[in-house]
């Protein structure tokens, strides 16, 4: 017998052992996990996303979704991963304050983190895992599942977990295979090699342009570089995985709609059609694209039937207002702001001109702010106070909504001081106040909204919520308007609020462990996203933190409907009579939160 036959005898003999083993003990099923970055709920249809809309009505739509708020991409991402609210995560917006200085974020202590190498400094400065939760794939990964998060920079690197080396959970993102990247896995990158395709994903392009105050944003959707990533995940990740023979987990993070929402050139200065124009419903349908070619490709390989597809969307969508007839920094003059428009960076500016204090930016080394003269700072954050480096007050700028921390102890007065001054800014639509600096008039606390818990970065001290309104269409949700800090200009996209259009996201499932063609009303969430698919894969997640997420356990077979209330809680009123009102649903211990703010000021509050 020569050599070659004698391996082949061997190799089916392993074949025939591990089939055996398989049958006896039943291989977990494989999770596509889909993420449409800032989809909102009713805009899904058989036009604007055919498959999406094919998923909700043939499987599992979740008609009472939510994304937790602040309602942006790297929190919620957090949720995903870990089941966990922010308060545990510490997630608390895009851009946080780190209380120390980041050195990929160019030595800033309010860094941006969508991105890889800054997400490496915060780790290491918080014991190797910032969130201080083991995220989805890590778990599945330790249990023998086979691991590739794929698309978006920033929420990829979330979902993989500490360890970057791309060695155990396959990353590719924006970086791939560009300075300041993950590692590219060996194998995977042998293959692409071998088939003559790109080791560096490509750039965002003309769909990266946001334009400025004379000029309009991008026209065009995210198509190349989201192709690039449905190509890896299609020819490569799954067929690698199905000849492994083990479970997969695989994240597909889409950048649109968001990406071309916020930059789209469809209504620069006018809120309408805002994003609701040709650019935004063209980056929808490419996203629903992307899933219909990972859809196609997963029956082509005979995997549709033992693979799970899960769809959600981190946060809804919002089209940029910049209108204020109360800001101190609306009065001011800006080379790149139209007259009587709230500058980017207006809360740092009004809070600097209020409490008589100077103005720092910590995304430029800390330079003076001369907003007098019509200066804002690089990224609308601020440091304010006499010292930069001891600062009394820090404002973290995301956009729909903003932090306010205040780092020095006993910060009582000074915290009463800026709700007051908050309090009598037309573009503020409630206020939320971390718990220790006791109950303010007008503000409801941060574990109202479970942003009190075990979370190792600093807590901010006060959540401004911004305003936000209907434009006049039928459905509210899908023609909100919102006040944004931001650097984009009025008419193009932000996200953030606590507005109902920024918290309904789009979430749907099919596949074999959940029912067909079932509407599930029961409150969901994004951190009912990460228990539930550990549940399915029957992982073994130790938590650490208790404001946790549920099993969605009523969309799957033989799952029963659930009892929930819908709750209202408001604050005492302030001097002037406002008071912040949250409209929440209870199911046993989990809290779905609808919408917040002033009642005449929030899309939600006010009306369906």
């Amino acid at each position: 017998m020569n050599d070659i036959n004698f391996r082949n005898i061997i190799f089916a003999a392993f074949l025939v052992t591990f089939c055996l083993k398989a049958t006896a003990t039943e291989q977990p099923h494989n999770v596509v996990l889909f993420v449409a970055d800032g989809l909102r709920a009713l805009v899904v249809d058989n036009k604007t996303a055919p498959t999406m809309a094919a998923i909700s009505k043939y499987g599992v739509w979740f008609k009472n979704s939510h994304s937790l708020f602040p309602t942006f991409t790297m929190p919620n991402s957090s949720a995903i991963a870990t089941g966990h609210y922010f308060g545990d995560t510490g997630v608390y917006g895009n851009t946080i304050y780190s209380a120390f200085e980041v050195v990929n974020a160019a030595s800033s202590v309010t860094p941006f983190i969508e991105n890889d190498q800054v997400l490496g400094d915060i780790d290491e400065h918080f014991s190797g895992n910032f969130i201080n939760e083991e995220t989805l794939l890590v778990s599945a990964r330790k249990a023998g599942f086979l691991t590739a998060a794929v698309g978006k920079l920033g929420p990829v690197g979330i979902l993989a977990g500490n360890d970057r080396s791309g060695e155990h959970t396959i990353v590719v993102d924006d970086l791939t295979g560009r300075k300041g990247g993950m590692p590219l896995n060996a194998g995977l990158l042998a293959a692409l090699q071998d088939a003559g395709m790109s080791t560096q994903a490509p750039t965002r392009g003309d769909n990266g342009k946001s334009g400025d105050l004379n000029t309009s944003g991008t026209v065009i959707a995210n198509i190349e570089q989201q192709q690039y990533f449905a190509d890896i995940t299609t020819k490569f990740l799954l067929p690698r995985f199905k000849a492994a023979g083990k479970p997969f987990v695989i994240v597909f993070w889409s950048r649109d709609p968001d990406g071309s929402q916020h930059n789209q050139g469809d209504s620069l200065g006018k809120l309408e059609p805002g994003i609701n124009g040709p650019t935004s419903m063209a980056a929808i349908k490419n996203s629903d694209t992307n899933l219909a070619q990972i859809k196609a490709a997963l029956e082509s390989l005979g995997l549709d039937k033992t693979t799970d597809i899960f769809v959600t969307a981190d946060h809804g969508f919002s089209t940029i207002s910049k209108q204020s007839k109360t800001s101190p920094a609306a009065k001011i003059t800006y080379q790149d702001t139209p007259a009587a428009q709230l500058p980017s960076g207006f809360v740092a500016i009004d809070l600097a001109i209020a409490l008589d204090l100077s103005l720092f930016d910590p995304d430029s080394k800390n330079e003076r702010v001369d907003y007098k003269s019509g200066k804002h700072s690089k990224k609308a954050n601020g440091l304010l106070g006499l010292d930069p480096t001891s600062p009394d007050l820090v404002v973290a700028a995301n956009g729909g909504s903003d932090l306010v921390y205040l780092p020095k102890p006993n910060a009582n007065e000074l915290a009463r001081k800026v709700v007051k001054l908050l309090l009598a800014q037309d573009y503020v639509s409630g206020l939320f106040v971390d718990d220790s600096l006791g109950s303010i008039p007008g503000t409801l606390p941060l574990s109202a909204i479970n942003l009190k818990g075990t979370a190792l970065t600093p807590v901010p001290a006060i959540v401004i919520n911004f305003k936000s309104f209907s434009t006049g269409c039928k459905l509210p949700v899908l023609c909100t308007a919102e006040v944004a800090d931001t650097g984009l200009q009025q008419g193009q996209g932000m996200h953030g609020s606590f507005s109902r259009a920024d918290t309904y996201n789009f979430m749907a499932a099919i596949g074999p462990d959940f029912k067909s063609g079932f509407v599930d009303l029961s409150p969901a969430s994004n951190a009912d996203v990460g228990k539930t698919l550990a549940g399915i894969l029957k992982l073994e997640v130790s938590d650490k933190g208790k404001l946790i997420g549920r099993i969605l356990s009523e969309a799957m077979p033989g799952g029963k409907a659930n009892k929930f209330t819908q709750k209202t809680k408001k604050s005492a009123p302030s001097q002037e009579g406002l008071r912040t009102t949250l409209k929440y649903q209870q199911l046993d211990q989990t809290t779905y939160f609808d919408v917040a703010g002033f009642t005449s000021r929030s899309v939600g509050l006010g009306d369906k």
